[in-house]
């Protein structure tokens, strides 16, 4: 697994890119190897994947009767949902470049996708704490929230500005690949795997 030094190395990259720097992508393992090992970014956001399965499991259980309690089982679906979310929208956007033609740049975007999950995961994560300690700022929390989603729309397109150059289509397809299908697609399997407040 990367060390936090190595990390810390591919964020400071990732911060280039989005600055408009394109030395940044000197500090990412862009060969097939470091597209693979990227994936331990999942690792390094376990902390706070694990937070908001308990503040889910939480709003959860307020909404169904006492006896409902397989927490094993249900943080076993929350895994699958969170796999799914994270696998799908990268295979999506493999077939993407492949139908552009840019296959080539497939690696990069996943190694930069990977990586940028991270810091994003810990801001959520810290949104949950404060919705938690003070449930009295839920209307600030949802701005919050709502800042949070603009800010990674944002620094996706302007990575993938970065990455596959000026090409606004591109570009736009690719950022909502990225973030629609998540969505869809993590509210299907909370119905239908059961982990749904109702």
């Amino acid at each position: 697994m990367p060390a936090l030094r190595e990390v810390e190395h591919y964020l400071t990259g990732l911060w280039l890119l989005i600055k408009g720097d394109p030395s940044g992508l000197t500090y990412l393992d862009l060969s097939e190897r470091g597209s693979l090992r990227s994936f331990w970014a999942i690792f390094w956001c376990l902390p706070s994947i694990v937070l908001s399965w308990v503040w889910w499991r939480m709003g959860f259980l307020k909404s169904m009767a006492p006896t409902v309690d397989n927490a094993g089982l249900f943080y076993l679906r929350l895994g699958m949902v969170e796999m799914a979310n994270w696998i799908v929208p990268l295979v999506l956007v493999g077939l993407i470049t492949l139908l552009f033609g840019i296959g080539q740049k497939f690696n990069t975007i996943v190694v930069a996708t990977n990586w940028l999950a991270v810091p994003v995961s810990y801001a959520y994560a810290a949104l949950i704490v404060i919705s938690i300690l003070l449930p009295g700022l839920a209307g600030l929390v949802s701005l919050l929230w709502l800042a949070l989603m603009m800010a990674l729309i944002f620094t996706l397109s302007r990575l993938m500005r970065m990455i596959c150059g000026q090409q606004p289509l591109l570009i736009g397809t690719i950022t909502l690949t990225l973030l629609i299908p998540a969505l869809i697609l993590s509210d299907m399997l909370e119905q239908f795997l059961g982990v749904y407040p109702g």
